[in-house]
């Protein structure tokens, strides 16, 4: 087929470029390694979307259940026992007068050695705890909390570090009890 229209800039062809078709450009340097890439990311992507499907499908994973709720009761790994060696340190964290004092007066009549009564750096505490410093003294916390109605025992060696081995901090269900 013969050619009719003029020559035009369009039918040069620059050197070096390997054409194949008027339309096609040269490709840019590492392209080949950016279309890899995004592969790889989907194929990561489309894997774990799966792998969740069919854990879930499975029932595998079930996302209505809570966290399992703590036994109301405490274990009890030590015999209550009261260490006459061991004064315990009273602290009231309430906002209630002389709570500390009521239940040093308590400890006293149950047998139990008080050291020192005081207020605590909190006065919101809501709940009861005897701390113990270390695990040899549990069972003398535990006949600490015998006779204070509704104390929970807790390992804190925080306490023994300063030089209180066993600490009973009055919470406001304490003031609760001694008031009703």
């Amino acid at each position: 087929m013969a050619q009719n229209s003029p020559r035009d800039r369009f039918d040069t062809i620059p050197h070096g470029i390997e054409r194949v078709g008027a339309h096609r450009a040269p490709q840019r340097r590492g392209a080949r390694w950016i279309a890899f890439g995004w592969a790889a990311l989907a194929t990561v992507v489309l894997t774990g979307l799966g792998i969740g499907a069919v854990v879930v499908a499975n029932d595998r994973l079930d996302f209505s259940q809570a966290a399992p709720t703590p036994s109301a009761a405490p274990v009890v790994t030590a015999e209550p026992t009261i260490a006459p060696d061991v004064p315990v340190t009273v602290l009231n964290g309430t906002e209630t007068s002389g709570l500390a004092a009521t239940a040093a007066d308590a400890l006293t009549a149950a047998g139990v050695p008080v050291g020192a009564t005081a207020n605590a750096s909190e006065s919101d505490l809501k709940d009861t705890v005897v701390y113990y410093a270390s695990a040899d003294l549990e069972g003398a916390a535990r006949g600490v909390a015998q006779a204070i109605p509704g104390a929970d025992v807790r390992l804190d060696a925080k306490f023994g570090e300063i030089g209180t081995p066993l600490v009973l901090v009055v919470g406001s269900d304490y003031a609760e009890s001694v008031a009703g």
